[in-house]
Order: structure tokens, then C-alpha cells, then sequence
């Protein structure tokens, strides 16, 4: 088969974070698998991924969110001038790609949000005039990917896009989220970390807490049981005084941004995500990997993944997860659960993934060869 060059752009590339992680999962197994690739990124660990080419991003007009995503589309578009790839792969705001992942809801999905009173946020703020020029040139990408189902159809009630778009959900390392593997650290990590054997045991992971809905976790805690917060997220002061007007002090802890998440996983009896809005949220895609039971909220986009009662529960509303939770101190239903969990998870492999975007990047680079498009040329 054909070696590829590809070019791929996101502004971090890490394994923290959930689009991060995603780029660096493909971007490996392309490079396993023989392809040339060129990392555009602002951020990027040259041991991370090795053999692939970085092309440094300059951290110009950055100052807010949408002066960065202007400037890191408008810099990667004037590198790329004049460069011959066999495809161009954009995780970021951009016009200057074959395919763009989308890796979040579109701007204009948060601003049918805003009160119809709002004219001054909806029409008149220059950031969500920029966000909306940045959004209408990523639409004209050929090829779009969206992470869940839930973001293909935002792309469709916001833009009417259909044509042209792949579902490709985030996968998971199935040999290193393993409940083989969580089930030998359990004991070891729950002494390191305090917890008694009959505490049980809930794992949030993410950061930006309040999007992902810690504040409606901690309210649900119920006695006899310990929250873990894995996460760098925002106003910890906050969800701190929260745990303790809720009487819970010493059953949420809080510890910080961790680079072996696994031993949380390891230490866990469950893994939740009650997130406001969530493109996908991984953290569900590992517990169940493994062979915890999870719980995630309807408008997640690994809810997709879960049928409620058989793989994993889905909180419909906030007022359920404290009864959900409470459901799963059962022994039996946790053990039925997670094992059906793991049976889902291991159809998500990265290697999967990549076999999706592996098989998408040889049409692109066909197509590209018969004239169909033309790289260089901004769309």
C-alpha cells in the first residue's frame, strides 16, 4: 500500500485532554503503520511521537480564545502554502484542510442558547462574529468527521450538513485500561490513597468542572461513599466550599491534573459524567474499558454507546444521579454491568480508529490525485 504524507493540525498534542489524546492516538498509528507525518501544533513533546515531523506554531494574538483560533488558522494556512500533501487533517478552526475533525458543538449551537432579548451577544459581539466567519469557511471542508452522533447532528440542525460527514468516535487503549490490569492496583492504590475496602468509590475525571457537571455530582454523594476529582478544572475554591456546604469534606477529594489516571480507574467501584454538554467525554469510554459501570448523562455522546440497565446507566436529569448511585452499591448489578461494559469497549479500540481514518485519508488522497481538489488552495 501506498505511503501516505499527511499533514496534521491541532494547537496541543498530548495525552491529557480528550482531543489531544485523539490526535495523538491516530498520529501514532499512522506512523506505525508507515505514513509520513508532519505534526502543526503550538504545543507538542517530540518524545511523544516519534518519527513524526514538527512544524512549530508561534503563539501570536493570543490574548483571548478567538483571537488564538484566528491566528493559529490563519498561520497554519500560510505554511502550508505551496507544501504537496496527500492530505491535510485539521483538528482545529481552520480553512485550509481536507478534513476537519469536529471536536465540539458548533458556535452557533451555543448561541441558540442565548435569551432572544440578547441582540448585543447574538449580532453584535465581534468574538461571535469572528467564531461565526471562522465556522462558515471550516464548513466548506469537503470532508468533515465528527466525534459522536450527537455532533453530526448539530452539524446538520446548524448548518444542514449531511454530505460529506463521518462519525468517528474517540477509542480507547483496551490493553491498558484493562480489568485485569485495574484489578491488580486496586488494593495497592486505595492504601496509598486511604480508602477503606468497603468505602464506595466515585471517579470524575475532566476538567472544566462546571461544563462537566461536578457541581451536580457532589449534591449526590451519598453516605458511605467517596468522590475522587481527577481533573485541573476551574474555580476549585468553589466546588470546594460546595463539598462542604453539602457536609462533604471529607468524602470529595480533590487530586489535581494526574498523568497515570488508570490507578483512579483502579481504585473506582464507578466511573460518572453528568456533563451539561459533552461532545463525547472518554473518561465513560475507559471506566467501561475497565469493566467499571458508568453513569453519564443523556446529552453526552458516549450515552450513544450505553443501552440504560445492560453496558451502563444514563442519568436523563441531575435529580437521578444521587438514586442511580445508589443503585449501583449493589454488588451483583456492579459486576453484570461492568462486564458488559468491557464487551462494548473493546469494539473501540485506536486501532479501529485508525483503520476509519486510515481508509478516509486513501479516498481524500485519490480524489486529490484526480483533480477533485487541490491542496494549497484555501477554501
Amino acid at each position: 500500500m501506498k505511503e501516505l504524507h499527511l499533514a496534521i493540525l491541532a494547537k496541543k498534542v498530548s495525552l491529557t485532554g480528550g482531543m489531544e489524546r485523539y490526535v495523538a492516538e491516530v498520529a501514532r498509528r499512522m506512523l506505525e503503520r508507515g505514513h509520513r507525518v508532519d505534526l502543526y501544533a503550538r504545543e507538542y513533546d517530540p518524545e511523544l511521537l516519534p518519527g513524526a515531523s514538527f512544524v512549530p506554531i508561534g503563539q501570536q494574538l493570543n490574548s483571548s480564545s478567538v483571537l488564538s483560533a484566528l491566528s493559529f488558522a490563519r498561520q497554519s494556512a500560510s505554511l502550508l502554502q505551496g507544501k504537496c500533501y496527500d492530505v491535510v487533517h485539521s483538528h482545529e478552526r481552520g480553512f485550509c484542510q481536507d478534513i476537519l475533525t469536529l471536536h465540539c458543538f458548533s458556535h452557533r449551537s451555543g448561541m441558540a442558547r442565548y435569551p432572544s432579548w440578547r441582540i448585543d451577544q447574538k449580532y453584535l459581539s465581534p468574538r461571535n462574529q469572528a467564531y461565526l466567519w471562522l465556522e462558515r469557511r471550516q464548513m466548506k471542508t469537503t470532508d468533515l468527521v465528527a466525534v459522536s452522533e450527537i455532533i453530526a447532528k448539530d452539524l446538520f440542525s446548524h448548518y444542514h450538513r449531511s454530505f460529506g460527514v463521518s462519525v468517528i468516535e474517540p477509542g480507547v487503549d483496551t490493553e491498558w485500561f484493562h480489568p485485569a490490569k485495574v484489578a491488580e492496583l486496586r488494593g495497592v492504590v486505595r492504601k496509598q490513597e486511604n480508602i477503606a475496602p468497603n468505602d464506595f468509590v466515585v471517579l470524575f475525571v475532566g476538567s472544566e468542572f462546571r461544563r462537566k457537571g461536578l457541581d451536580l455530582l457532589i449534591p449526590a454523594i451519598g453516605r458511605g461513599m467517596r468522590l475522587l476529582v481527577v481533573g485541573a478544572g476551574e474555580r476549585h475554591a468553589y466546588f470546594r466550599s460546595l463539598a462542604v456546604q453539602c457536609g462533604l469534606a471529607e468524602q470529595v477529594h480533590f487530586l489535581g491534573l494526574r498523568d497515570d489516571v488508570r490507578r483512579f480507574y483502579a481504585a473506582a467501584d464507578v466511573v460518572v459524567l453528568p456533563s451539561r454538554s459533552e461532545a463525547f467525554g472518554m473518561s465513560i469510554l475507559e471506566g467501561m474499558a475497565c469493566g467499571l459501570p458508568v453513569v453519564a448523562a443523556a446529552q453526552t455522546g458516549v450515552a450513544e454507546l450505553i443501552v440504560h440497565g445492560v453496558n451502563g446507566l444514563i442519568a436523563s436529569s441531575p435529580d437521578q444521579l444521587h438514586s442511580v448511585l445508589q443503585q449501583l452499591t449493589n454488588d451483583a448489578l456492579r459486576r453484570d454491568l461492568g462486564i458488559r461494559a468491557r464487551d462494548t469497549a473493546e469494539a473501540y479500540s485506536w486501532n479501529r480508529v485508525a483503520d476509519r481514518y486510515e481508509e478516509l485519508y486513501r479516498r481524500v488522497a485519490v480524489r486529490k490525485l484526480q483533480g477533485d481538489s487541490s491542496f494549497g488552495v484555501c477554501r
